[in-house]
């Protein structure tokens, strides 16, 4: 079940705050991101299963357990995993859980993602900062809501604020962080050489599986949104090499260290 009504999640919420965490930030990992779960201090750790409306992931790489604890000075919730839209057609498969942590008190959700690069100059190993999204997949997760909060504004839906300070943050730890446009595409094939020719014609600079209705999500329920991709390829017809979900998990596990550093970094010090 991924749909909660407000007393199931404020239900969930409940046994998130049993514990005596009260997080202002949530991080989503994605493939490759994974090990900031093991850098939170004083962690207690809930599996998904044990959370009404938290979905169980089915992709390598994600855990499905929450993770609390402090980064820093903050107390955050961190999500080892998701559910994809691909992986069983619903676009809302995290709705659950993001109506749980807006009702624990969640102010800030930071996502993480595996992406593909449409850009020569971001090469595999690369991190670059999400400040748009195009929704190719034409899904939206409130499909099915009801009332005027459906009808959700997303200009500025990736908080310029918040990602001023990254980048500020990005370049005082030596860190190279891209910016641009993330491409959502509902997966799990990879794209064709002629549908990458159409991204870039879009003005996307990176593409992925994931993200999009998460932010969608995220925003319905109050939240501000920041997202960093891990770029683990380049997009088809943009490498000799075939692509594999084997390779980009390659790639992710050696950018790992990097990544997580930087995102750290960036937990620790965000100002909201």
């Amino acid at each position: 079940m991924s749909r909660l009504n407000d007393e199931q999640a404020d239900r969930c919420a409940a046994l998130l705050l049993a514990h005596h965490r009260r997080p202002r930030i949530a991080v989503l990992l994605g493939s490759g991101w994974g090990s900031l779960a093991q850098r939170v201090m004083n962690p207690v750790t809930l599996p998904y299963t044990a959370l009404p409306g938290f979905p169980a992931p089915a992709v390598a790489g994600h855990a499905g357990e929450v993770v609390l604890g402090r980064i820093g000075a903050h107390d955050v919730a961190v999500l080892s995993g998701r559910r994809h839209a691909y992986e069983g057609g619903d676009a809302a498969a995290m709705k659950g859980a993001v109506d749980a942590l807006a009702a624990a008190g969640v102010e800030l959700l930071i996502q993480t993602n595996a992406a593909g690069s449409l850009d020569e100059a971001m090469r595999p190993g690369e991190l670059m900062l999400v400040a748009d999204h195009l929704n190719l997949a034409q899904r939206s997760p409130l499909v099915g809501e009801v009332g005027a909060s459906r009808f959700v504004d997303l200009r500025d839906a990736y908080d310029p604020a918040l990602r001023a300070q990254v980048r500020a943050i990005a370049q005082r730890e030596g860190t190279t962080l891209h910016e641009g446009i993330y491409a959502w595409v509902l997966g799990p094939q990879f794209e064709t050489p002629a549908e990458i020719r159409m991204l870039q014609r879009l003005g996307a600079q990176a593409v992925g599986m994931s993200t999009v209705p998460e932010t969608i999500l995220a925003r319905h329920a109050g939240l501000r949104v920041l997202a960093f991709s891990l770029i683990t390829n380049m997009g088809c017809g943009l490498q000799a090499e075939a692509l594999s979900h084997a390779n980009t998990l390659g790639v992710a596990e050696a950018a790992a260290p990097r990544a997580v550093s930087l995102l750290e970094a960036a937990i620790a010090s965000l100002e909201l």
